[in-house]
């Protein structure tokens, strides 16, 4: 109990000192996944975000998934779906900033390490956009801690963070950062949430630069025997 009252105070913290400091956004998840069997899987997810606290929403996106995972450690996915970025000032201004259709491999490695596991995914980004065809690629390092005490065979309490870099092929090659700080909470085996803190960094400002939002992610799975790993990080 100690470790939860202490997780979720310092989510609070994190908020309360954003919201005191600057706008802070909202970043909102809706994920559901279907494990066909131990090495196969399916997701959909939707997002919708916005530059004040939920107000101002300029942005969501629509995506769906097919993974592989033939071992605990690898996992192979091909994805893609809908990004669309509307103006600032308002909720969903016209005309948008950007319409974007995007299909993305990525490879996830996952790594226990004692009582942490350390998760590098890998992800290169083809991107068909009202501006033209882009690359990007992409590194996250994430990690999360399981805390608390141990119900039916596992902890439902985890803290999670990650940081993520995004590259392009063009001058100046770097293009964004982003970090995320919060707590992953498992009602059961179908049911999770995630709350916390994520900081963006925009090297070139083409929707938002040196941004705060609040996370509020919802995952759900169609569990069947023997599924695999779960979600513990926003998935985007």
């Amino acid at each position: 109990m100690k470790a939860t009252r202490f997780s979720i105070v310092l989510v609070l913290l994190l908020v309360a000192t954003s919201v005191n400091g600057q706008d802070l956004g909202s970043w909102n998840i809706l994920n559901l996944k279907h494990s066909l069997n131990k090495q196969w899987s399916l997701t959909a997810e939707g997002q919708l975000r916005s530059l004040k606290f939920y107000n101002n929403f300029h942005y969501y996106e629509v995506t769906g998934t097919v993974s592989y995972q033939p071992t605990s450690s690898l996992r192979w996915t091909l994805g893609g779906g809908s990004y669309q970025t509307y103006g600032e000032g308002g909720n969903f201004v016209r005309p948008k900033n950007q319409e974007e259709w995007r299909l993305w491999p990525q490879v996830t490695l996952l790594q226990p390490l004692r009582k942490v596991n350390l998760e590098h995914r890998y992800r290169w980004e083809l991107r068909f956009t009202n501006k033209g065809y882009r690359n990007r690629y992409r590194y996250r390092f994430g990690m999360s801690v399981p805390v608390g005490h141990t119900q039916k065979d596992h902890k439902p309490l985890q803290l999670v963070s990650s940081s993520e870099i995004f590259f392009t092929d063009n001058e100046p090659y770097f293009e964004r950062i982003r970090v995320i700080a919060g707590v992953n909470y498992r009602f059961s085996r179908t049911t999770s949430v995630i709350t916390g803190y994520l900081y963006q960094f925009d090297y070139k400002l083409t929707d938002e630069i040196g941004r705060e939002f609040l996370i509020m992610g919802l995952y759900y799975e169609f569990l069947r025997n023997n599924s695999g790993h779960s979600q513990t990080h926003p998935s985007n």
